[in-house]
């Protein structure tokens, strides 16, 4: 894990860019069935939620491994979105996902005691009722400090499913790697979460003047937060692919590659 350029973070994001055009089709289908599955999960009683988000690194390697596939010229069927569930790899990644799950909880008791449980109602009876909420700007800081922490708990996560999957790992050894991977390469991680946003932001800024506040924005810019998950999603393989090594089947890998060629 040797040290990487802050500019490699646009390098993947445009990588990961070139993977979707290659099979937006499939790469978009599989993201729905992820998201059918995770609904239909979430929706049992008590245990559904917490069943979906130990199941995300299951679903995550489904990403990746549809990302190896298109890399190595192969069409991606729906059968890679079993990847992450079969024996035995299933176990170690559900270990991974109970890491998910406590760092989860563990957002979830600091926003309890971050935030005045005062500012949801506001904000539920702004969108009941429109007009401006009235919150505390200590609230607004709270939350911003919040989501910055959670976006960051999630990247140091990001590689944790495929050490575990492709480099046999264990879930501790794997969420180790995974951490000081991305810490790092924190600068890498940044310039690529500010490129991405970035791009997101001025393409709805473009379609919201165009369109205006109407239903049809609303529709266009949900498909275009699905279409940035995905870009998301490969680049995050980009990123695996340069600091780990390019995977093989089998389990195995190569030594890390050099991307810009």
């Amino acid at each position: 894990m040797n040290s990487i350029p802050a500019i490699t973070g646009w390098h993947w994001l445009k990588q990961g860019a070139g993977l979707f055009r290659k099979q937006p089709a499939a790469l978009t289908t599989l993201l729905f069935a992820n998201i059918l599955i995770s609904i239909g999960i979430s929706a049992v009683p008590l245990l559904g939620p917490m069943i979906a988000v130990v199941l995300i690194p299951s679903f995550s390697m489904a990403f990746m491994k549809a990302c190896l596939m298109i890399e190595n010229g192969e069409r991606v069927t729906p059968g890679v979105l079993l990847t992450g569930f079969r024996q035995p790899v299933v176990k170690d990644l559900c270990k991974v996902g109970l890491i998910y799950l406590a760092v989860s909880l563990l957002m979830a008791v600091i926003t309890r005691f971050a935030v005045d449980p005062g500012f949801w109602e506001q904000v539920a009876r702004q969108g009941r009722e429109g007009g401006q909420p009235q919150v505390a700007g200590s609230d607004i800081l709270a939350m911003f400090m919040i989501f910055g922490l959670d976006v960051a708990a999630l990247m140091s996560l990001c590689f944790a499913a495929p050490l575990t999957y492709w480099q046999k790992m264990t879930a501790g050894k794997a969420v180790f790697y995974s951490f000081f991977a991305v810490v790092r390469s924190a600068r890498v991680f940044i310039v690529l979460l500010l490129a991405w946003f970035a791009i997101f932001f001025g393409i709805c800024m473009v379609i919201t003047l165009l369109l205006g506040a109407s239903n049809m924005t609303r529709v266009v810019i949900m498909w275009l937060i699905f279409l940035f998950i995905l870009l998301l999603q490969c680049a995050m393989y980009v990123g695996y692919r340069q600091i780990f090594g390019k995977p093989v089947d089998g389990g195995q890998q190569t030594g890390p590659v050099n991307l810009s060629k």
